[in-house]
Formats: C-alpha cells, structure tokens, sequence
C-alpha cells in the first residue's frame, strides 16, 4: 500500500486561524510588557476581523476584556505556559495528507541553544493531547529534528526556500550534512526541491538567518525579498549576493521568479546595538497581508512594495517597534493554521 503524499500548504492556503503566544512576565518581555502587549493586541484584532485566533496564554491570565464581544466570536485562548512568545518557531507546522491535517511538531532548541526553550517544546503536544485539532488530525513527533516555521517558506507545490545559514548552523543538526538535511526535509514535509539561499543576514538577528527576515513567497512565481541600495551600510554586499541567487532560481517549470524588491529598513538602534528591522516579516491572511512598521520613512515605501506582490489582498502596516526590540518582528509572533486544521466546536 502507497502512503498518500504530505502537502505543505503556502501561507496564502486559507485559513482557519493564526497562533498567538502572548507575552507575560516570565518571558524576555517582562521590562517593556505594556509596550508589547500593545502590539500583540493590535496585531490579534487584525486577525480576529478575518478569522479566529488560537491565543496561548499563561495559566491564570484572561486576555478576553481587551476584546470586544464581536472579537470574542473569533478568540480562542488556551492555557499553556511558554518560555516566550515566538510562535512561528515553537508552533506546529501544519501539512495535509488526502485531505487530513497533520500536526509536525519539530524540535525547537532556542535558535541553536541560544535561550530556553523546555516549555516552549512541550506546547504542540499539549495542545494537540486537549483536541485543539480537527478529530482526523495525526500528531507526528519530530522532536529529535531542530527546525524552527521561520527557516522555511513553502509555495504549497513542492517547492521549499530555505537558507543555509540557518539549517546547518553546528547547534542544530549536525552533523548531518547538507544533502542529509534537504532528503530529511522531503521527506518530512513531502517537498520535491529545495531552494537553498547561501547569502544574505541581517544585524542583530538571533535565528542565523531565517528565511522569513530576508525572502517570501508570495505565489508559487513571485518572491518579495529586501534589497539594500546603500553601498555604506553592512548589509549591501551579503544582500546584494542573496538578490542575485534569488535571480538565478526558476520555478519548477523552468521559468525565473518574478522578484519583488523590499527596501531596506531604517537602521533602528538600541543601547548602540543594530536591530533586525525587516519589511520581509510579514504575515499573509486570508484577504489581507499585514506588514511590520518600525517608524520610519521606509514604511510607507514597503507597504507599497508589498502591494504589487499582493494586488487582490489588503496590505496593512502594524507597528512592531516594540518587537524588533527581542530581535524579531510580526511573522515570527504568529503561526498560521489552515483551513481544516482545528477542530471549529473545540470548547474547553
């Protein structure tokens, strides 16, 4: 008997909700928390006005009163405790096979053994073990493979945007070699290629190089990608050598991808330390795109950028000042879940 194939669906799959892990005081957040709660709140009621929110709190705090009664139809909060909140990366990766979802849980090791992340690893299985997911979901542990939802970019056709610098970082997984990593991930996500950016960083970041800081799918022949013009700043040369891999890339019929440059950010400072300001960050949903501002003159920029990849969606800016403050920013805070994904009567 032949096993049907997995599907990895591309962030533009409908949607049935996105995850949220919400800040609390035992987390890196504790000295700025009402700067951040801020921007999770605003980010959650983008959300809630187009599909439900999985909000993950910490046991014994009620976020429902920042909610409106509307919003509350869409809010789904579960008590689950988190070393903190960087949901694209301690979150389930979603794939289908004939139909059904399948929860991968992947190791999470705090970006190569960077920070704590004992609770964070335990958070997919509690919440498939409390019937968060759809009654024809199967749980698959992977806990002893590192990877982390902002280190891959799918295009849901098989196709998978990686970087280099990330998967065979030492603290990860080796020492399997690349080609072990890439068969490893084929089979694991039921990809057939993987596209692999040797290039491209930006100061500051924690994660060696997420693929979601630099370069996007936006459809499976359209990549939204920072591009730095300023010959001056550190990042001209390892983004200029991304730009021009993304411009040798094809797409499975042989075609090059239609690229869509995003600006450089404004460099944004904090006690002398560059932060990892990206326009890449972005979250798709269904009918909108939200895009992270950092106060600057770029943002408006990007958002129009970001518009022709998007042409049918709204593109909404959010501002994640306080984000970029723990090195990160707006996709890396949110994990989607597909359509078909939850288990839409789960009550606790």
């Amino acid at each position: 008997m032949i096993m049907a194939q997995l599907v990895f669906p591309a962030e533009w799959h409908p949607q049935e909700a996105v995850m949220i892990t919400w800040p609390h005081c035992e987390s890196d957040w504790a000295p700025m928390l009402e700067d951040v709660t801020r921007t999770f709140l605003a980010i959650s009621k983008e959300i809630l006005r187009r599909e439900k929110l999985l909000a993950l709190v910490p046991p014994g705090l009620d976020i429902t009163p920042l909610f409106t009664e509307e919003e509350q139809k869409n809010l789904i909060t579960v008590e689950i405790s988190s070393n903190d909140t960087w949901a694209r990366d301690h979150g389930p990766i979603t794939l289908f096979r004939d139909g059904s979802p399948v929860v991968a849980d992947f190791g999470f090791n705090g970006w190569g053994l960077k920070f704590a992340a004992d609770r964070d690893n335990l958070i997919n299985g509690q919440l498939f073990s409390k019937g968060i997911f759809h009654p024809s979901a199967t749980y698959q542990n992977r806990l002893n493979f590192i990877l982390e939802g902002g280190s891959l970019e799918s295009d849901g056709e098989g196709t998978l945007l990686t970087t280099s610098a990330c998967l065979l970082a030492p603290n990860r997984n080796q020492p399997m070699t690349q080609q072990e990593i890439e068969e490893a991930l084929k089979e694991m996500l039921g990809i057939a290629r993987v596209l692999w950016l040797n290039h491209g960083y930006l100061a500051g970041d924690d994660t060696d190089s997420h693929v979601d800081t630099l370069a996007r799918f936006c459809d499976p022949r359209t990549i939204a990608y920072v591009k730095c013009d300023d010959v001056s700043d550190e990042h001209y040369e390892a983004l200029s050598a991304m730009e021009q891999e993304l411009r040798d890339f094809v797409t499975v019929t042989g075609e090059p991808y239609r690229l869509v440059p995003l600006p450089m950010a404004d460099a944004v400072y904090s006690e002398g330390e560059r932060l990892p300001a990206t326009y890449a960050n972005f979250l798709i949903l269904n009918n909108a795109v939200l895009i992270p501002f950092y106060g600057t003159g770029k943002d408006e920029m990007a958002l129009r950028q970001l518009q022709q990849a998007f042409p049918d969606r709204e593109v909404i800016g959010v501002d994640c000042s306080p984000l970029i403050r723990q090195h990160g920013s707006l996709h890396c805070v949110t994990m989607q879940l597909p359509k078909g994904a939850l288990d839409i009567g789960f009550k606790l």
